[in-house]
């Protein structure tokens, strides 16, 4: 396996090649070529990440502060997910965080006190300081915190396009990705059923050892080529279209240090704040809103749309391929399967993806089978798991003012996973051993924010008296690093702009 290329470029085709370039940027034996079309424009819509990301950028060598100049970067602490909850019981503009930053982590959990003693706070207020510090708009670090550490836990909103080019530079420039402008028209099969070679417009035939597909939606390896199946998941995911559009925002404008998430009658409409403008989609199922109730209602979210700005539709199949790798030939992003992108999970199945393939590459042809085995497990599971907690989101809402909500609560629409640990959480709250897989892409932590955000019902025994003792101090605790670190940490603008005039600290 001394010739590996990747078909695609954008976030996916990228980050894979800093994934391999890495890999085998000391061995003269294996070359990494990323091929991308001249003529196909990247979706560009992936704007979020989760704070892997940090451990991954910092890996391949890139400077957060170049990072941040060049990709419009600002922080993100949380999803601030508004409406998802019954408005009649819990108000209008009824919101809670999932934030980054692990929950109780100044002592023992306090989810037990809270679900007995909690009910005049929100859960992740009282679990954790970054609840205050993201209502205050504060930033996760200071000026003088090194690169990629953070005083609170962050991840990033970015530029998707921008972000693409750096990654190109920096694998071709570091790391001796080569990188060829062309269209690929088709792939060519070896009668063992492997990809042979590949045809393009511009360059002819390009024969390789192993291929990567990046190539989106059109999977034009494994899935046109290979013929590898789609499983639909429409049946548990209900939306599949979303309205997308850029809004300018005015240089002095309030930057949130988090994504916003408004759920309404159909769906949700994610709002992402950069340096200077706002990607906000709207995303719905077409069977409970048509198209025209959707721009209507995008028209109303941005006050009218008094600008006239155009709105791009985006049609979202709903699944992943059967296999995510067959013979000489691994999908990633896109072209492994789509979600909504509900918690940034196409980047960071992505980033994962090609981490996990990148640290157990095969050498030769004979070692493929067993790894395929092992890469289409371990994906497998991790996509299912997503698509649980994507769900959770959903069916434990206690919003009925529409079918689409109501929908979402039928028995036949939640995994089957999903309903037995929701089972068990009606007594218990989660334990760590709950989450027994490393491959959990969201695990304990994601778990409790979402769970008792949403102020689901676990009936928990009665605690002891030592337990309620450390808990109200450890509660008072937090409490007070909270108004101590809104005292400490810059605003986020302030700091956005402060590292783009005299950068951070290099580690």
């Amino acid at each position: 396996m001394q010739n590996i290329v990747i078909v695609g470029g954008g976030t996916a085709g990228w980050l894979a090649a800093n994934h391999l370039g890495k890999k085998f940027n000391h061995n003269d034996a294996v070359t990494v070529t990323l091929i991308e079309s001249p003529d196909i424009a990247p979706i560009g819509v992936g704007e979020g990440t989760v704070p892997h990301i940090r451990k991954t950028l910092s890996s391949f060598g890139i400077s957060e502060t170049e990072f941040i100049r060049e990709c419009d970067v600002t922080f993100k602490q949380s999803i601030k997910f508004v409406n998802w909850m019954d408005k009649a019981k819990h108000g209008s503009d009824n919101f809670f965080h999932h934030l980054f930053d692990a929950p109780s982590k100044f002592g023992d959990d306090l989810t037990p006190y809270w679900l007995n003693h909690g009910a005049e706070k929100a859960y992740a207020d009282m679990v954790s300081p970054q609840h205050s510090a993201c209502e205050k708009q504060k930033a996760p670090k200071s000026i003088t915190t090194p690169e990629y550490e953070g005083t609170l836990g962050y991840a990033y909103h970015l530029n998707a396009a921008k972000f693409a080019n750096l990654l190109r530079k920096n694998a071709v420039e570091n790391f001796g990705v080569q990188h060829i402008k062309a269209n690929v028209l088709e792939a060519e099969l070896h009668e063992s059923g492997a990809i042979a070679a590949l045809i393009t417009k511009e360059s002819g035939r390009l024969a390789y050892d192993f291929y990567i597909d990046c190539s989106g939606f059109e999977s034009l390896l494994l899935g046109k080529a290979l013929q590898v199946p789609f499983i639909e998941k429409s049946k548990e995911l209900l939306v599949n279209s979303a309205l997308v559009v850029q809004v300018p925002t005015q240089e002095n404008d309030e930057i949130p240090p988090y994504t916003v998430a408004t759920a309404h009658q159909a769906g949700w409409i994610w709002d992402i704040a950069l340096i200077n403008r706002r990607g906000v989609g709207f995303v719905y199922s077409s069977d409970h809103m048509s198209d025209e109730e959707a721009t209507n209602k995008l028209d109303r979210y941005l006050h009218g749309n008094p600008t006239g700005l155009k709105y791009r539709k985006i049609p979202m199949k709903v699944g992943h391929r059967e296999k995510f790798w067959h013979k000489n030939c691994v999908s990633l992003g896109l072209a492994q399967g789509f979600l909504e992108p509900l918690e940034a999970t196409s980047i960071l199945l992505t980033d994962f993806a090609a981490g996990f393939l990148a640290d157990r590459f095969p050498q030769s042809f004979e070692q493929t089978s067993e790894l395929e085995q092992r890469f289409n497990h371990v994906m497998g599971y991790a996509w299912d798991r997503v698509i649980d907690f994507i769900k959770l989101h959903y069916c434990i809402s206690d919003r009925e003012d529409s079918q689409f909500w109501l929908d979402n609560k039928k028995s036949e629409t939640i995994p089957d996973t999903l309903k037995k640990r929701l089972a068990l959480w009606q007594h218990f709250s989660p334990q760590r051993e709950d989450f027994f897989s490393k491959f959990e892409i969201f695990d304990y932590d994601n778990y409790l924010y979402l769970l008792y955000g949403m102020h689901y019902q676990s009936k928990l025994s009665a605690l002891s008296s030592q337990y309620h003792s450390a808990a109200k101090e450890h509660a008072l605790r937090i409490s007070t690093i909270s108004e101590q670190l809104n005292q400490k940490l810059p605003g986020h603008r302030e700091l956005i702009n402060k590292i783009k005039k005299y950068g951070l600290q290099a580690l």
